[in-house]
């Protein structure tokens, strides 16, 4: 009896910047290989960090990265512009725009700055051709209603990290041709109505991810997590989609492979 490979996947949000990995990050990513997360990518959340992240895909073969204003952050932070997101998306290891997004759990005050800053990086994603990165909290209708606006002056590409918001939205993103990206959160026992909603979205629109060091998945939850846990999200997923973990895995990869282009091909010229 041969072993067999050991199915590959993606990690596709995750902060590998964020103190709480100070001092492990080597470590971490061997984690990661070794659980079979071949690839990360890490968001860089407000845009004056962006030379810590951009450092750390520089470092690491299997690490990419993506930039933006986290909404969190809109209202203090220097409004991005099309031109700056558009510069930085240059870099051979850039893959993506954001985090940006809408959040009202916690900052409703800054609702309107929000709703700009998230136009503005609308725009660089159509213009560059990356995937936009969003998050959303509280804040369904407007996130609707922006990005179909938004659409409809000209396509682009998005995933809709760590996806945990209603039936609703998540109809009317799937509808834009977007994508939903599974975190831990999709791993809790008290998560049947968001595992539901996955199951009734089409297969090639699904992607995992970490979102670490946030949202460990069981039987890591409410400590530090990190990318290797992104397989067992992973797992829980094959349960959802009714496939073999092997499947879901290849499933999910050929998924990332389409709508993070940029990296594939980056893979293919090294």
């Amino acid at each position: 009896m041969t072993d067999q490979p050991q199915p590959e996947i993606t990690d596709s949000h995750c902060h590998l910047d964020f103190p709480d990995f100070d001092g492990e990050r080597d470590a971490i990513i061997a984690r990661a290989t070794a659980a079979g997360v071949t690839r990360m990518v890490t968001i860089c959340t407000r845009l004056r960090n962006e030379p810590q992240v951009r450092a750390i895909a520089e470092a690491h073969p299997q690490v990419f990265y993506a930039a933006g204003t986290h909404p969190m952050s809109a209202a203090e932070e220097p409004l991005a512009t099309v031109e700056e997101l558009v510069a930085l998306a240059q870099h051979p290891k850039f893959v993506g725009i954001g985090e940006t997004g809408l959040d009202y759990h916690y900052s409703a005050d800054s609702a309107a700055v929000q709703q700009d800053s998230l136009r503005i990086h609308v725009t660089a994603a159509r213009e560059t051709g990356l995937p936009l990165i969003i998050h959303a909290r509280a804040a369904d209708d407007d996130m609707a209603r922006i990005l179909t606006e938004e659409y409809r002056k000209g396509p682009y590409s998005c995933v809709m990290h760590c996806f945990s918001s209603s039936a609703e939205l998540g109809r009317a993103m799937l509808d834009l041709g977007f994508y939903l990206s599974m975190s831990g959160i999709a791993a809790f026992p008290k998560s049947k109505e968001l595992r539901e909603i996955f199951a009734a979205a089409p297969i090639d629109r699904i992607l995992v991810e970490t979102d670490s060091p946030y949202l460990a998945p069981p039987p890591h939850r409410g400590k530090r997590n990190e990318p290797a846990f992104s397989a067992l999200t992973a797992r829980v997923g094959a349960e959802v989609f009714g496939l073999d973990y092997a499947d879901f895995a290849a499933r999910t990869q050929a998924n990332f492979d389409r709508l993070f282009a940029k990296v594939a091909a980056f893979e293919a010229a090294a």
